[in-house]
């Protein structure tokens, strides 16, 4: 019998649960203090409420009740303010100051996953009030909980997503780009949006300036430099005049050392409408918590009202309290991430390029860390890169865009570094193309042999093509000489292996090279992985690489 919890749940024992609720009645207190009133929401919502407050992030658990009504546990609790400010408070006067501590259940579509499915959310939410005052409270609310839980060494980075909503607005571009842009942006996917930026480049467009605004960081100063980036396209520097008066009043406020400034800090979420802020703590994987301001979401449920609020994750912050007492006096070196095989040799000579020391990087021998005076690196396969800089085990690294795209992991995406070029490409047996439809369609579905899941599945879903997916770890080609499957989606350098085979590339997937990337919370705590990212793209546009060998062959209709 499996006496296990489920997988993402877990057993609070004794001494945790009560330093967790220590913890949880600081935090209220101070929320108490500044005159926030406690409330609690149900477990259960219906789905379209979500969907109709512009929740876009985590897929949550889903019921059916006695109804046949579609529910779900809930995966954040702010849009359920929302709800019952709209519904059950629209006639409440005044500004409403509310705190909660509540569980908040994010299902993940992996089978095997290190993240929780449980955790417990504090926050606040401050309904009816706007302007710098009430900005301020907010977001100098938030560092005074981190600090009362233990976390004093943080970052709080600051923007306002008017200014990129306004560029865009600006812009003489498509929609569908505009989405794969504000994508790009919440990503932080730096290659993807410069090239996207690329695609509509022109010496008067406002497209340019978008790439050049992710890239402004810095103290209140920071401001100034977007003011001059909208400039020359007649914006309004409304948002930013509040932005930097709420900058001003925190440091004011004694909170000069946690803030930053920084434009690359955009939710997933819909819904934010003027500032939003976002905490990080070094050796913590992912962002201690997250806010803003969304002063049209009650709209969605009732009587429109200005709000902001914020909430973090407690289990995060004690996580980082813990980590800020048990560091060590000496700043842990920069981590990064090297990986074993065909990339090896090319990262080896990018990072000495950039002026960093890879002293036993080319003979290891059956060492996995090497120290080298300011850097660590950890040896890697490349399809773990993405794994060990996500969870924090490395501050950045480099692995193939292929790596990256298989393992969805919330990287940094900063540089193409234009090496370790090779294409994903669908193959079948020579003359087969008949065969494959005639037994594609007595199943009604393709039969796919690949080591690269998630991406095949990607591929066949944007061509609207039912799969069944095969994943092998070797030898791809075998599958479709031996019956196993139809097809195969494989990374190809040159094709000679294909030809070898009898198989021939019916169809483009996708091109990669090597990216550098960081972890999001190292990228934004730790300046020295900016400088490293800015010296590995010089070195990229001085070298020369080999071109992706093999003409495409694409057939879209094949895939139909």
């Amino acid at each position: 019998m499996n006496y296990k919890t489920p997988l993402g749940f877990r057993d609070v024992l004794p001494k945790e649960a009560r330093a967790r609720e220590v913890a949880t009645r600081t935090v209220q207190d101070l929320f108490a203090s500044y005159g926030y009133e406690p409330i609690e929401t149900p477990t259960l919502e219906n789905r379209e409420l979500m969907r109709a407050a512009g929740y876009r992030s985590s897929s949550p658990f889903k019921f059916f009740d006695a109804q046949g009504n579609l529910l779900i546990m809930r995966p954040d609790v702010t849009m359920q303010v929302a709800r019952m400010c709209g519904s059950r408070l629209a006639d409440e006067p005044g500004a409403l100051r509310f705190r909660y501590t509540q569980r908040i259940f994010r299902e993940s579509d992996e089978v095997i996953t290190s993240d929780p499915r449980e955790m417990t959310q504090m926050g606040v939410e401050c309904i009816g009030e706007d302007g710098v005052e009430a900005d301020a409270e907010v977001i100098s609310l938030f560092m005074q909980a981190l600090r009362v839980v233990g976390v004093q060494n943080f970052t709080l980075s600051v923007a306002c997503v008017g200014v990129l909503r306004a560029l865009l607005d600006c812009c003489d571009v498509p929609d569908e780009w505009k989405a794969r842009l504000l994508k790009a942006f919440h990503a932080s996917n730096f290659v993807e949006l410069d090239e996207l930026c690329g695609e509509y480049a022109a010496p008067d467009s406002p497209v340019g300036a978008i790439s050049a605004l992710a890239r402004i960081r810095g103290g209140v100063e920071a401001i100034e430099d977007a003011r001059e980036l909208l400039a020359p396209y007649g914006i309004a520097t409304g948002d930013l005049d509040a932005l930097e008066a709420t900058v001003r009043l925190l440091i004011d406020q004694g909170f000069e050392r946690y803030v930053r400034v920084d434009f690359s800090v955009m939710s997933s979420f819909d819904y934010y409408t003027g500032m939003v802020f976002e905490a990080y703590a070094p050796g913590v994987g992912s962002p201690l918590g997250s806010g803003g301001r969304y002063d049209r979401m009650l709209s969605v449920f009732g009587p429109d009202r200005p709000a902001a609020g914020f909430a973090f994750f407690l289990e995060q912050a004690m996580f980082a309290a813990e980590q800020d007492k048990n560091a060590p006096s000496a700043e842990r070196p920069l981590r990064i991430a090297v990986p074993k095989g065909s990339l090896n040799p090319d990262s080896i000579e990018a990072l000495a390029a950039a002026g960093l020391d890879t002293t036993g990087l080319d003979n290891p021998g059956r060492l996995l860390v090497i120290a080298n005076p300011g850097v660590e690196y950890v040896i890697v396969r490349p399809s773990d890169a993405p794994v060990f800089v996500a969870l924090g085990a490395a501050d950045c690294g480099i692995c193939g865009k292929d790596s990256l795209l298989e393992a969805q992991s919330e990287c940094v995406e900063l540089v193409d570094l234009g090496f370790g070029a090779c294409r994903f490409i669908v193959a079948e047996p020579a003359q087969a193309a008949d065969e494959v439809a005639k037994r594609a369609q007595q199943r009604g579905y393709l039969r796919v042999a690949t080591k690269y899941p998630h991406i095949t599945q990607w591929f066949y879903d944007k061509c609207g093509v039912q799969v069944e997916i095969v994943q092998l770890h070797g030898n791809i080609e075998l599958a479709p000489l031996t019956g196993l499957a139809e097809r195969i989606v494989d990374i190809t350098a040159t094709g000679t292996t294909l030809r070898e085979n009898n198989l021939v590339v019916i169809d483009e997937v996708l091109s990669s090279t090597a990216r550098f990337i960081a972890n999001p919370c190292a990228f934004r705590t730790n300046s020295s992985i900016r400088l490293l990212a800015g010296k590995l793209k010089a070195h990229a546009c001085e070298m020369t690489y080999e071109p992706i060998a093999g003409a495409s062959q694409s057939n879209p209709a094949s895939t139909r």
